[in-house]
């Protein structure tokens, strides 16, 4: 808060007071409320009446306040930041809670609602002071200029939200639904919003940094949930327990196959086999196996034959 914006906030607070006070008192306030009331001007000036009737929503709550939001909210996608919002947010909180608290405490009834000429229709349940629609536009408004991030639109912004308030008290007026004093009540109710604001500024600062750590948090349980599970190293097939003879990247022809401790399979086995292990035959390669000598003759025999007993076939030409 600097001097300046201090200084600001206690002279708007002392106006704020004396308004109050005023009204209170039935002051020469109040009096002049009740002529502007019998002036009439929306008989005065018919003409304006059908422009005005949809120049006031500028000043509604519900309207104003999805314009503003959307473009802040625009703002803070593009800035990857929560305070526009933020701050728009507790703006209009504080906003609710001020003017709403006086309303309903001093009850004051509206012109169109007023019983009694000259008195200030104080407690008597109604909601019109400070006027809503005018502290409304103040803030709605008046927070673009407070976020602007340059001195000219702040300048700029500021010089058209403060027409765009004063325009829609004066119209409130004209209508005939507000008392000339809640206006000036509901303009200086804005602005003491607007002025306050830097004191909310650690808060709104603490609030984003708190949505933004469960943001990170929702994220990384959901990469957790989306992730596979991880397959432990150690648990390989039974046939392979030094790793499958096929994986990714290996050498075939470097790597033999390493059985497992089945009885009767050998030492090694051809690395390019198209059985199962399990099939493999169980004697050992050919080079290894004993050479059998066949004993006797490989004919079968014939019950016609006698067996030869140390006879030699004759030769032709030749002697027996």
């Amino acid at each position: 808060m600097s001097r300046t914006r201090v200084a600001l906030l206690g002279s708007t607070l002392a106006f704020y007071l004396a308004i109050v006070i005023a009204v209170l008192s039935t002051s020469w306030l109040v009096e002049l409320d009740w002529k502007v009331m019998l002036f009439r001007p929306y008989q005065q000036w018919p003409q304006l009446h059908a422009f005005l009737d949809y120049f006031v929503v500028l000043g509604q709550r519900g309207p104003t306040a999805v314009m503003v939001a959307a473009w802040l909210g625009w703002r803070s996608w593009r800035q990857h930041t929560l305070r526009p919002l933020l701050t728009l947010g507790a703006a209009l909180l504080l906003l609710n809670i001020t003017v709403g608290a006086v309303k309903l405490g001093l009850g004051r009834l509206g012109p169109h609602y007023a019983t009694q000429i000259g008195s200030a229709e104080l407690f008597a349940g109604g909601d019109i002071f400070p006027s809503g629609h005018t502290a409304n536009a103040v803030v709605t408004w008046g927070i673009l200029a407070y976020l602007a991030t340059t001195p000219l639109a702040r300048r700029w912004l500021s010089v058209g939200s403060s027409a765009l308030a004063l325009g829609v008290g004066a119209t409130t007026v004209y209508l005939g639904t507000h008392w000339l004093s809640d206006v000036l009540l509901g303009w200086a109710a804005g602005l003491l919003v607007l002025l306050a604001l830097p004191w909310f500024e650690p808060l709104i600062g603490r609030t984003e940094t708190a949505v933004f750590a469960v943001r990170e948090r929702l994220r990384d349980s959901r990469r957790r949930s989306a992730a596979p599970a991880p397959v432990p190293v150690d648990v390989q097939p039974a046939l392979f327990p030094h790793g499958h003879p096929r994986a990714e990247g290996s050498d075939e022809e470097s790597q033999p196959l390493e059985p497992v401790g089945i009885a009767g399979r050998s030492a090694t086995a051809p690395r390019n086999s198209t059985h199962p292990t399990s099939l493999q035959r169980a004697h050992g390669p050919r080079s290894e196996r004993t050479p059998v000598t066949p004993a006797g003759s490989r004919r079968p025999p014939h019950a016609d034959r006698t067996p030869r007993t140390g006879q030699t076939r004759p030769v032709p030409g030749g002697s027996t």
